[in-house]
């Protein structure tokens, strides 16, 4: 979580360390086992997730996305899939 929040805080490791109160050598260390941990030539990681299909009383079809942490998608028409397709490979660059 931590992580996360440096990577999209726009400072230094030194000023972001300082912020939160750690020592810049354990951030460091942090960064340097997160990047290590990524996988080499830009190749991601095969994540599987489940999926469950239920059926639905409303006349309107979507599909719903629930994500870990309990986060929802309901995307109801292509547009909204591309923005989400968007959003989940953000997502997925951050440790």
């Amino acid at each position: 979580m931590i992580l996360r929040e440096f990577e999209g805080s726009g400072v230094s490791a030194a000023r972001f360390a300082r912020q939160k109160g750690l020592k810049y050598s354990t951030l460091a260390g942090w960064l340097q086992r997160c990047r290590r941990s990524k996988p080499p030539n830009g190749a991601r990681a095969l994540r599987l997730v489940e999926a469950v299909v239920e059926q639905s009383s409303e006349d309107r079809k979507a599909l719903v996305l629930e994500l870990p942490g309990g986060a929802r998608m309901e995307i109801k028409d292509a547009g909204q899939a591309a923005l989400a397709g968007a959003l989940l490979r953000t997502l997925g660059k951050s440790c």
